[in-house]
């Protein structure tokens, strides 16, 4: 997961570990904090696999004063994709298995880069996370339904509570699929009508 999003986020620009850390938050939102102690190892992993490439500091250039020491004092290393590091990408962002859906994160990642994901991919690992959220759904009804006279009125509200929040979640990804549906009608028919122009 930390390699597909550093990949993605640097095939949009270059930038030092500090700004890398900022954006992966962003990208990632609420579903991960990115520790330097990961952060590092990582570009590390892929520079040794020549996947980055590292570019000198500037020996003028100060680091942020919250940010931890990288290279001394004295600037930052800038990290930019390379040919191999885009190939690797490009190869992760058309994977589709269960890797791509499952609850380890890596589908609210994929998602951050949907841009860069091919429309058929993207319906395919909507798709499957659309599965993987119903089985989930089944098996919390199914749970609520046999345990229900033994619970608490606070644990079935817990469980009533998590219930909702899977149904919201199909109800989401429906939207996203219909979406992406509708797209790819849009486009095919704008296509045949560039092939077969009206004749006049």
């Amino acid at each position: 997961m930390l390699e597909f999003a550093i990949l993605g986020l640097l095939h949009r620009s270059p930038m030092h570990g500090y700004e890398l850390r900022k954006q992966l938050s962003e990208v990632l939102g609420g579903l991960r904090s990115i520790s330097y102690g990961s952060l590092y190892p990582a570009l590390r992993r892929m520079h040794a696999a020549g996947l980055v490439s590292t570019d000198e500091p500037d020996p003028r250039a100060l680091l942020p004063a919250d940010a931890p020491p990288l290279t001394g004092r004295r600037g930052k290393v800038v990290y930019t994709i390379t040919a191999e590091g885009k190939e690797r990408f490009h190869e992760l962002v058309g994977q589709t298995g269960p890797e791509a859906y499952d609850d380890g994160g890596l589908f609210g990642v994929r998602l951050a880069f949907f841009r860069h994901t091919a429309a058929d991919v993207r319906l395919r690992i909507l798709e499957g996370r659309r599965r993987t959220v119903e089985q989930q759904r089944e098996g919390l009804r199914s749970s609520l339904a046999r345990t229900r006279e033994r619970l608490d009125r606070y644990t079935l509200e817990l469980q009533r509570h998590g219930l909702e929040s899977v149904d919201r979640e199909v109800r989401w990804l429906n939207e996203l699929i219909d979406t992406e549906r509708r797209e790819a009608t849009t486009t095919q028919s704008s296509s045949s009508e560039k092939e077969n122009p009206w004749d006049q």
